[in-house]
């Protein structure tokens, strides 16, 4: 199948040091009347299923990406604010840059590498324990399976069905540490291999509408 994806970059007059979870309470409460921006149908309820509006920060460059209807509701909201405030810091936006695709996603007949360029939360309190006492392999097995779960999840949202078996290898991923809401977590970075397309700066794993698990494709044919 094939998604609308649209991809909006925000060029400010400095350096955004803030996070994506800051970014995404910006329009959150700036355009608090689409759902979509916040995962919530009231105060109390969230919405859940796989978001079709995800906040990035990628080196530092605030980016966030719709999907199907995610992408209507930003060319509805996307030149309607002149600065963005994160934090205790405001930023004047002097550029915006839009990106407006379908693109493939699904089974694919090649494998195809992909980069986390985002820490990819793949550890639930349930499997965090069995990971730290595994081995080199069974971890490796471990975040392959999440993975694949995970590619599973989103095509649910996404109201693909998947008629054929996923196939992915994971690459040397590294662990990184990394904190949401508070907390601490370990996520991991670097790369892996599957056979299915999945569009650049969509989210894998666990909160990526905060930013987490963000793929983007390697372009040159690599092994891992």
């Amino acid at each position: 199948m094939h998604l609308k994806t649209l991809r909006l970059t925000l060029r400010s007059d400095r350096p955004v040091e803030e996070s994506a979870a800051k970014l995404r309470g910006f329009f959150a409460t700036r355009f608090n009347e689409y759902a979509l921006l916040h995962q919530h149908i009231d105060v109390d309820k969230l919405l859940y299923r796989y978001p079709l509006i995800q906040y990035k920060m990628i080196y530092g460059v605030p980016l966030v990406l719709g999907i199907e209807e995610g992408a209507e509701v930003l060319k509805e909201i996307y030149d309607k604010y002149e600065e963005i405030r994160l934090g205790e810091n405001t930023y004047t936006i002097v550029e915006r840059g839009i990106a407006l695709k379908e693109e493939a996603f699904g089974i694919s007949t090649e494998l195809i590498t992909y980069e986390f360029i985002t820490p990819w939360l793949a550890l639930s309190q349930n499997n965090y324990q069995r990971y730290l006492e595994s081995g080199r392999e069974a971890r490796r097995e471990l975040l392959r399976r999440t993975l694949i779960g995970n590619i599973l999840s989103a095509s649910k949202g996404l109201n693909y069905v998947v008629l054929e078996e996923i196939k992915v290898a994971i690459g040397g991923l590294r662990v990184c540490n990394c904190e949401l809401k508070g907390t601490s977590f370990i996520g991991f970075l670097g790369r892996f291999m599957a056979n299915f397309a999945i569009p650049d700066y969509m989210g894998l794993g666990k909160s990526v509408s905060r930013g987490f698990g963000t793929v983007k494709r390697i372009k040159r044919k690599e092994e891992i």
